[in-house]
């Protein structure tokens, strides 16, 4: 007989706030596709692909897209593989699209989904310093 202790309602913020500094510190630490399993996971969808360069007539002034056809985040290259905002904002467009099916989402709200997540890890950065 197994007895799980199920984690009390107020945890559940405190919970998405660690998966958020987790997801970024997996990013800057070179670990991008175990960061993207992790978010597919928390947001109960498929886990885009990963490709580093743009498809073509996307290459001008952009660090990073997501292709929906093919369910693929592609960046600029392979500096770009560890920022975060870069991978954060194109989770977004691929969350929507697997909600959805279209590829829906301004790119402001994207925006404010990346810099949710980093927040997160600076916040938690800035408790461990005090």
């Amino acid at each position: 007989m197994y007895y799980c202790i199920m984690p009390a309602e107020e945890t559940k913020p405190q919970r998405n706030e660690n998966v958020k500094l987790l997801v970024v510190w997996l990013i800057l630490d070179g670990k991008t596709e175990e960061a993207l399993s992790l978010l597919a996971k928390t947001y109960d969808v498929k886990t885009p692909r990963l490709k580093v360069g743009l498809p073509k007539g996307r290459r001008k002034g952009v660090y990073g897209c997501y292709t929906a056809k093919d369910a693929t985040i592609h960046v600029l290259d392979g500096e770009t593989l560890s920022n975060p905002f870069v991978l954060l904002h194109e989770f977004y467009h691929h969350l929507r699209t697997s909600v959805d099916m279209q590829h829906k989402g301004t790119e402001k709200n994207a925006d404010k989904f990346a810099m949710e997540f980093i927040e997160a890890y600076k916040a938690s950065k800035k408790h461990l310093q005090e």
